[in-house]
């Protein structure tokens, strides 16, 4: 039933290793764009980053920022999308109870909300972090940069694990899924007091703003 999709990949994947990089980088850009506000083709970014950076080591400098540049386009869309939308369309798309628990993380964890999942490896869900921060109007430049800075590190260290473990890195990364987690939390921590510490003053920052018509971007 899903071999189109298997198919699509493999093709999407001799293109990209193949192709000169001013052919391959903005491919990644539209493919990372269409993956993460549109469609939903799991792991499609990863595995090319892998497959571009394993042929092409040197690539992993720079192959993986196009990547999280698509990532960032495509998930900008859809926070316009929701935006827009609101509500509504929030809940034709996902269940009650998985937006309560979204809507909890950015009151509780603020920014935090959308820089774990941005950043863990697939299977973790993202879209609908990306969905709510649109529909609670999130401030938009701190989400870009959240994101871009989440998804250049995911790829980066994708990158890197491809020189040495080659296509089956994707395996890897869910077979250490956990050690993945606790090193994000490791990160998470240190962000956080960072965080806290040059806003002691304002206790109220990583509180999600309430929708309004004057909401800064």
């Amino acid at each position: 039933m899903f071999e189109w999709i298997h198919h699509l990949v493999r093709r999407l994947q001799a293109f990209i290793i193949g192709v000169p990089l001013y052919v391959a980088a903005p491919s990644m850009i539209l493919v990372g764009a269409l993956d993460s506000s549109l469609l939903s083709l799991p792991e499609i970014n990863d595995y090319l980053v892998v497959a571009r950076c394993y042929h092409d080591p040197k690539s992993v400098f720079f192959f993986p920022l196009f990547a999280a540049l698509g990532s960032v386009i495509g998930c900008v869309l859809l926070y316009e999308i929701m935006r827009r939308g609101g509500q509504a369309v929030l809940h034709r798309r996902f269940s009650q109870s998985n937006i309560d628990r979204v809507e909890r993380a950015y009151g509780r964890f603020g920014f935090f909300a959308i820089a774990v999942p941005a950043v863990l490896p697939p299977p973790t869900p993202f879209k609908i972090f990306v969905a709510t921060a649109g529909t609670l109007e999130y401030p938009r430049w701190r989400f870009v940069v959240i994101v871009m800075i989440s998804r250049s590190l995911r790829y980066f260290v994708e990158g890197a694990l491809a020189i040495y473990y080659g296509e089956y890195v994707i395996k890897f990364l869910k077979d250490f899924g956990l050690a993945i987690l606790i090193f994000a939390a490791g990160l998470c921590v240190v962000g956080l007091t960072l965080y806290l510490f040059k806003h002691r003053n304002d206790p109220d920052e990583t509180v999600v703003p309430e929708r309004s018509a004057t909401t800064s971007d």
